[in-house]
């Protein structure tokens, strides 16, 4: 075996992640690796840096699409660098910055709607805010 590539059992006890996850990454796009004469995976050193970049935006909450689009601008003809994995996360900063405000948001004004009872769309802050829904009329108009 090449000394620099892992079998999945070491990939995945080195990342932190079960083997399927692994698997699973890979059938997503988010990882590749290569098929030995015996049909086994094998998968580069640099693979570890994907896996915990994934772990990381997932954490954080970036759906897999995102990240798929975010790995997809690495080089593929060298190893990335830390420039390239900084680049990939300023990218997410205002995304999480929106996320935090919201979140935010959300748990200043939860104590409110509990304790009003009201659950009005109307004029609920959470569910309707500024009562916009009442611009597309009346009803359920989510639905």
């Amino acid at each position: 075996m090449n000394t620099q590539e892992l079998a999945p059992g070491e990939l995945a006890t080195r990342a932190g992640v079960a083997i399927s996850a692994l698997h699973f990454y890979e059938r997503e796009g988010l990882i590749s690796s290569r098929r030995t004469s015996g049909n086994q995976r094998r998968y580069t050193r640099d693979t570890l840096r994907r896996v915990a970049f994934i772990r990381m935006s997932q954490r954080l909450g970036i759906p897999l699409a995102r990240i798929r689009e975010a790995l997809a601008t690495l080089p593929a003809d060298r190893v990335p660098t830390s420039r390239d994995w900084a680049r990939l996360s300023a990218g997410w900063r205002q995304d999480l910055d929106d996320r935090i405000l919201h979140l935010q948001r959300l748990r200043d004004n939860l104590a409110d709607c509990i304790g009003c009872g009201c659950l009005s769309l109307k004029s609920c802050t959470l569910s309707n805010p500024d009562d916009v829904l009442s611009e597309k009329g009346p009803g359920p108009v989510r639905l």
